[in-house]
């Protein structure tokens, strides 16, 4: 008789969860306002409209990966990196990658990096009047921030790196471990375009009973059924929206431009060239010990995606003094969306940039034209 009562409340709760679905619940993502201050080819550059009256001087620039979307960071009003910045006084720009297509395949790490952030970088600072900005990179990212960070450090007053892996020699990963043995060229040569969904899948696959199973089993069990109490009712959608939410961003993955992602993978998850300072792009060698600006380094102590090893050694391969390393009790996607990213992690970060985001003599106003990089391969359409 228990278990009948047990398994009716499971149908309840499913019956629920389905009626709630059935009526179109609004589980918008990225609402925080902004505008489109740059774009090129798919990628767009965004301001978002400052919640405070006086802003730090130094713009901060958020720089997410390729793979899924930047709106991870700004998920919803209450889950928001974006926002709790604002609100703490900064102002705030972000990459969108965008999605990519057949066209972009023969994109480089170099005309990511050295073309679309660095004139993302010169348009800030065009914007701003700043000479140099921060850097906030996060994952994939974050390393592009840290290549960037070394070849033109003329531009950075402050490095911010959140889950950012530098060092790829480490078997305490199971996405390392795959990469290490994976077949890139094949995989390149065949698809131009990689797929989001192929990389998606192996996410998925590095806790498959968690990721695919237990977190639906999960949701229904957070759904109360008492469908003539009103507070319940809010709390079941509640609930359902936030859940959809990181189901849509999950599963919203942009293809990769093939020889980006060739690069990549063989330069640093196979051969680990960045923390040995001997990865080249666009003709230039990558010295992580050009990087003399302000460094902090933020991590998540359980992160199953970017092991710890593979980020702290940033903090002794860099020249900067002003330094430190932030560890977080948390996961790979708990640091931006969890209870501890509003309460701890924003704040702290906030905490550390707020005396470093002054001008001063390296850091003061300019007036000139910024000349941005082109790059031959495509034509550009920009917002000026």
């Amino acid at each position: 008789m228990n278990g009948l009562c047990i398994m009716q409340n499971d149908i309840n709760k499913f019956v629920k969860g389905t009626e709630i679905l059935l009526d179109n619940p609004d589980f918008s993502v990225g609402t925080t306002p902004s505008e489109i201050v740059y774009r090129e080819d798919r990628m767009k550059l965004l301001h978002y409209i400052p919640a405070v009256q006086k802003p730090y001087p130094v713009p901060v620039l958020i720089t997410y990966a390729l793979v899924n979307r930047y709106y991870i960071l700004d998920l919803q009003p209450d889950k928001s990196v974006v926002k709790k910045l604002l609100e703490l006084g900064f102002d705030v720009y972000i990459i969108d990658w965008g999605y990519p297509t057949g066209m972009d395949r023969y994109l480089t790490l170099d005309d990511y990096v050295n073309g679309y952030m660095n004139n993302s970088v010169d348009k800030i600072r065009e914007i701003s009047g700043m000479d140099k900005i921060t850097l906030l990179g996060v994952c994939q990212g974050g390393t592009f921030s840290v290549m960037y960070a070394s070849l033109h450090p003329e531009k950075v007053k402050n490095l911010v790196t959140l889950v950012t892996p530098v060092n790829f020699e480490t078997d305490k990963c199971l996405l390392n471990t795959w990469a290490k043995n994976m077949e890139v060229d094949k995989i390149v040569d065949y698809y131009g375009m990689v797929p989001g969904d192929f990389l998606n899948s192996g996410f998925l696959l590095l806790d498959p009973v968690k990721l695919m199973i237990a977190k639906y089993v999960g949701m229904f069990d957070q759904l109360d059924c008492n469908s003539n109490d009103m507070d319940c009712s809010i709390h079941n959608k509640e609930k359902l929206e936030n859940f959809l939410r990181m189901e849509k961003w999950i599963f919203d993955s942009p293809d990769q431009a093939g020889e980006t992602y060739r690069q990549f993978m063989k330069d640093c998850y196979q051969k680990n060239l960045l923390i040995k300072n001997e990865m080249v792009i666009g003709g230039k060698r990558i010295n992580l010990k050009n990087i003399t600006m302000p460094l902090l380094n933020v991590i998540a102590e359980y992160d199953h995606l970017v092991h710890n090893d593979a980020s702290k050694p940033l903090i002794d391969a860099v020249s900067s003094t002003d330094k430190e390393t932030l560890v977080f009790p948390t996961g790979h996607i708990g640091i931006f969306v969890g209870g501890k990213s509003q309460k701890e992690v924003c704040p702290r970060i906030a905490e550390w940039l707020k005396p470093r985001s002054y001008t001063n003599s390296d850091g003061g106003v300019h007036k000139k034209k910024i000349k941005r990089k082109k790059n031959n391969r495509k034509s550009k359409q920009s917002i000026t």
